[in-house]
């Protein structure tokens, strides 16, 4: 489904400071994409949809009318774990962009299944902390660490790219005892970059801070656009896990937006399967 023409950017809506930035970022990827923006508002009970739904379709109007871009306003009600799923499919989207205040954010956004939104969306989620910063999601860095699921962010480098003359920022983590699968996965992310014509650079980690706190910082550092990250299939199940470093980057005290994603057993070139296997 990516780069598919009937795909819209899902934001989740909750009339707060936050999901405004969230709105900002999708005009961000709609003006060049070409993609819908559609908000989503989950009510508890059904007497509360008719009330929210005036004010979104009002809000949905307003943006429409001031950027061209045609936006929908959904409300339903449910649970925003199950929900945003459910209608991220419904509508065909492609993104969801979320905004939060980092963890705790989340949680008053989304109950104590927050981090597990993310985990169990087929849809890749942008999280944002801030409005944007520039106009272009171009600077980006990419974190490489031993994991073979990494390897399918390159789907999603490769969608950027469509749009945005992109950089990326190979962040290498430096772990003499995983060296091995690193250079691997370096050495399969450069080949798809240069078969791409995607300029790129690779910078490894200093090794003084764990690797997502040296991900963050380099990512401040740089000032970046994006970070790409990861979740990792949980051995034995179905699902997705997001780890400690994951949850780390997402809720990082720079605020940079985080594109996270799940992975899924799709082919990328060389019939290598981005499930992990």
């Amino acid at each position: 489904m990516i780069g598919s023409q009937n795909n819209v950017i899902l934001v989740p809506w909750d009339f707060t400071e936050v999901s405004g930035y969230a709105l900002e970022h999708a005009k961000v990827v709609s003006k060049q994409s070409g993609n819908h923006i559609a908000l989503i508002h989950i009510v508890k009970t059904e007497k509360e949809v008719e009330e929210a739904k005036v004010k979104l379709d009002a809000l949905a109007l307003e943006n429409e009318k001031t950027t061209g871009i045609k936006t929908l306003s959904i409300v339903k009600e449910g649970s925003i774990f199950t929900t945003i799923g459910e209608v991220a499919s419904e509508v065909e989207a492609n993104l969801v962009i979320m905004g939060t205040h980092g963890i705790k954010g989340m949680q008053r956004l989304t109950g104590s299944w927050a981090l597990k939104v993310i985990v169990s969306s087929e849809v890749p989620f942008i999280v944002v902390q801030d409005p944007p910063a520039n106009s272009k999601y171009e600077n980006i860095v990419f974190p490489v660490d031993f994991r073979k699921e990494t390897r399918e962010k390159l789907n999603w480098v490769n969608y950027l790219s469509k749009y945005y003359n992109v950089k990326i920022n190979i962040f290498k983590r430096n772990d003499a005892a995983l060296r091995k699968s690193i250079e691997g996965n370096i050495t399969f992310t450069k080949k798809f970059l240069q078969n791409h014509g995607i300029d790129y650079s690779i910078i490894t980690e200093k090794g003084k801070h764990p690797f997502a706190v040296e991900t963050i910082n380099f990512a401040k550092e740089i000032n970046a656009d994006l970070i790409l990250i990861m979740t990792a299939k949980n051995l034995g199940f179905a699902d997705f896990v997001m780890g400690p470093d994951e949850q780390y980057i997402i809720a990082n005290a720079a605020k940079v937006p985080v594109m996270c994603i799940n992975p899924r057993p799709v082919q990328l070139s060389g019939s290598f399967s981005t499930s992990g296997g």
